[in-house]
């Protein structure tokens, strides 16, 4: 065998032991990214449902406020002054709890929903206790405010409230179920709701007419 042909076989000798090497790198690092892969975690669908209705509970878990609002009128206003006018926005509030405790609320604001947290602050000042006996008012009565009067009447049961627009609001969120009622004068709904208020602030309870005659509550009612 000749120099060159020695050459040549040392040189085939050397490229297969390297492909051999290149080979077996290659299928160790194969097996090694399908251990990997065998050795990742996959969470089961189960703890993500479970992180879900933890947040679900913790939502329903909320206490809710025992006071209702509802707005009544919300009114774009104009202020004159040095240089022009000036635009904002009135809104009228009802407050109430439905347990015998109700107000009116009214404010101004440059924006809507700062003008109704406003009104509904001013209803939580001004709240007014409402004496029901039965479900309904004790005694006839009559309210007023402004050019506006609204004028009261108690109500069998099953009648339901007789009113509407912001007189019915007040009664509802008083907690009255049955009357009868008529506005008045004046349509203005601030002028309605307050002389609402005004009747139901002015209503006697039945002990307090008994403790001033000397009488008995079976006395007096019957």
């Amino acid at each position: 065998m000749t120099e060159e042909e020695k050459i040549e076989s040392g040189a085939v000798a050397e490229t297969e032991t390297a492909a051999e090497t290149e080979t077996e790198a290659v299928s160790e690092t194969a097996a090694a990214e399908v251990s990997a892969e065998e050795n990742v975690e996959v969470l089961p669908p189960k703890k993500q449902r479970s992180r879900k209705k933890k947040i679900e509970t913790s939502k329903e878990e909320q206490p809710q406020s025992e006071w209702k609002e509802q707005v009544v009128q919300i009114r774009r206003v104009t202020k004159v002054v040095k240089g022009g006018k000036k635009l904002s926005f009135r809104a009228i509030v009802i407050v109430g709890n439905q347990k015998g405790q109700v107000g009116v609320g009214c404010a101004k604001a440059a924006e809507v929903i700062i003008a109704i947290q406003k009104a509904v602050a001013d209803g939580r000042k001004n709240l007014v206790s409402v004496p029901i006996f039965k479900t309904t008012i004790p005694h006839p009565i009559t309210g007023r405010s402004g050019a506006g009067a609204v004028m009261l009447r108690p109500a069998s049961q099953g009648t339901g409230i007789i009113a509407g627009g912001a007189v019915r609001s007040v009664l509802e969120l008083a907690g009255i179920e049955n009357i009868l009622s008529k506005s008045l004068g004046s349509k203005s709904p601030l002028n309605a709701a307050n002389a609402t208020i005004a009747a139901l602030k002015a209503l006697t309870p039945f002990h307090e007419v008994a403790k001033k005659r000397g009488l008995t509550m079976a006395e007096l009612l019957n």
